[in-house]
């Protein structure tokens, strides 16, 4: 694939940028607003100008889109409900006019496609969604920070419902129908893939010269089920937090829920004004003082019981400690769902020196309080995880058992779950995959998605083997797809078009603490798995400079042994015949 025109001017923004970043220190952060700021908005100006001279126009008007006949794409019919001017003031993806288009794929996947009028380059971008979707979010990309293909309209972009209208978490009800919950599991994002280049190429009279995936927890999900199951809609995929172990992440988070609501008449035992003095207690255990960031939490073993309230002594602010029920919970949240035997249930745990991001996720405002996680299984076990709806069950009925684990992964994995480690088709292609999470995500946890980039090295012949097409970044003290301590902010969005267009692999992320404002309070470099960056220099923690590229023993030598497995064949294809719901092997 040749670079597009405006690679070559993007690439002399970025430098301007990172050189800037890079002189980044506590008492010097302003120098970003100054001379350097000035000499970006130059640069934006020139690449601005570039693009448009070399963008394609569009082939017919952006009112004639709406009359298209969509009704014969085959398994994706499809119908347009409007076609219009979307001026460059009113797009939050970048400054520039689009054609928005939205449609409905059948049954009812409801989507968004906005097409550059002025600035188009070739490429198209889909954004996944997160939670449980439900909603048509078009409006951002995650891991696209400082992204100038995305800002300055080369790419057409796209996004959808997965299927099925909702709000978020609280959208569960769409799985008591089989259709939509195929279409939620595996269908959705290739169905729109096929209908966004077919009305792309009728609208430029060209087709899309790269096609790319940007999405972050369900997202992610979405994104590894492409590379797994549709190995050819994309040449560039970015999946984030993938929530792609989707049926075995239930136990996850109701065990975090018992192990939580485990105290007298199902109150907390831990609420968000524990978490500070524990956090606080883990990096010291852990051997961090310095930034308040665990870089290599996976190696910690830190113990909650060195913490325990001794005998008649009450926890206070400048004496915390733990009750025995607390040193219960939290071993019990770093061990992540066991059965009896003490087996994994899922692949992951909560990692120490994460804490403080357990607020509101896992542990309550006050000890009556609620959860998201609470909220997560409840619609889960209610009307996703069976083909009935259960509205008697809630998170508190959840087994830890070989065979309550089993029935559900029968019953679901089939549809839900991205777990295959088999990317020989996706490598085969041409594919390129960035994998990125935060270290200290307390919604999914960053082990899973080291367990599965673990199994895909195993599979595809090694790390070498592995790191041709896929890397694994992991951002230290990063919560759940951004947020936390930690710098957050990524453009793994170009990263992996500059690895598609000219074979330039990432070796490293540039990550970035942006204010509310809009100006970068800290950065520092993210290294490919397995390696971590350590302040080697004595430096600054917030300049990048500072650190080295160092192997993490823990997260090379990682073995997560669980009661399912990463392996191919499990998928099933679902479908309507003869009136009907037929289920049968295969991943198309």
């Amino acid at each position: 694939m040749q670079p597009p025109p405006w690679k070559r001017i993007r690439l002399r923004r970025v430098a301007v940028v990172l050189a800037a970043v890079l002189a980044l220190t506590i008492g010097t952060v302003g120098a970003l607003t100054g001379s350097s700021a000035q000499a970006d908005s130059t640069t934006t100006a020139a690449a601005t100008t570039a693009a448009t001279a070399s963008a394609t126009a569009p082939a017919i008007d952006c009112s004639a889109v709406a009359a298209l006949d969509l009704s014969g794409i085959s398994g994706a019919p499809t119908q347009i409900a409007s076609a219009t001017v979307l001026a460059a003031g009113g797009n939050t993806l970048g400054n520039w006019a689009a054609c928005e288009v939205k449609g409905l794929i059948a049954p009812q996947l409801q989507f968004d496609l906005r097409l550059p009028m002025t600035t188009w380059q070739g490429s198209y971008l889909q954004v996944g969604c997160g939670g449980n979707c439900g909603v048509v979010s078009s409006g951002s990309a995650p891991a696209a920070t400082g992204c100038v293909p995305l800002t300055d309209g080369a790419f057409a972009v796209a996004s959808d419902n997965q299927g099925h209208y909702g709000t978020s978490m609280s959208s569960g009800l769409f799985g008591t129908d089989p259709t939509l919950k195929a279409d939620f599991g595996y269908k959705s994002e290739h169905q729109l893939a096929v209908v966004a280049k077919d009305i792309i190429k009728r609208f430029y009279g060209t087709s899309a010269t790269g096609a790319y995936y940007d999405g972050c927890s369900q997202g992610g999900h979405e994104a590894l089920t492409e590379a797994q199951r549709y190995p050819t809609d994309f040449n560039g995929i970015v999946a984030g937090a993938p929530a792609n172990n989707w049926t075995a992440h239930t136990f996850q988070h109701a065990w975090n829920a018992q192990a939580v609501f485990s105290g007298t008449a199902g109150t907390a035992t831990l609420t968000t004004a524990d978490l500070t003095p524990l956090h606080n207690a883990v990096l010291k255990g852990c051997g961090e003082s310095g930034d308040g960031i665990n870089e290599d939490p996976l190696s910690c073993t830190w113990d909650p019981g060195s913490i325990a309230c001794a005998s008649g002594q009450t926890s206070t602010s400048d004496d915390f400690c733990l009750t025995a029920a607390q040193v219960t919970t939290v071993r019990k949240l770093y061990s992540g769902p066991v059965d009896k035997a003490g087996k994994l249930l899922y692949p992951g745990w909560q990692l120490r020196g994460n804490e403080l991001n357990w607020a509101g996720v896992i542990v309550p405002t006050t000890a009556t309080g609620s959860t998201a996680n609470q909220t997560n299984v409840n619609e889960r076990v209610r009307y996703l995880l069976y083909p009935e709806a259960h509205p008697e069950l809630s998170w508190k009925d959840v087994e830890f058992t070989d065979a309550a684990y089993r029935k559900l992964m029968k019953l679901n994995e089939g549809t839900m779950d991205a777990t295959d480690p088999d990317l020989s088709a996706f490598k085969a292609a041409g594919g390129k995959l960035i994998i990125w999470q935060g270290l200290a995500d307390p919604n999914i946890s960053s082990v899973a998605g080291m367990a599965y980039y673990k199994a895909v090295e195993k599979t595809m012949g090694g790390e070498s083997a592995t790191k041709d097409f896929a890397r694994l970044f992991l951002l230290p003290g990063v919560a759940h797809c951004g947020g936390g301590q930690g710098p957050d902010s990524i453009d793994a969005l170009t990263a992996v078009v500059d690895w598609v267009t000219a074979d330039q692999a990432p070796d490293s992320l540039l990550s970035q603490k942006i204010n509310s404002s809009g100006t970068v309070t800290g950065a520092r470099p993210v290294y490919a798995f397995p390696y971590i960056a350590v302040d080697t220099t004595g430096g600054s923690a917030d300049d990048p400079a500072s650190y080295t590229a160092r192997l993490s023993t823990a997260e090379k030598n990682l073995k997560v042994d669980y009661l399912g497995s990463f392996r191919s064949g499990y998928e099933t294809v679902s479908s309507w015949v003869d009136g009907r719901w037929v289920t049968r092997p295969g991943k198309s």
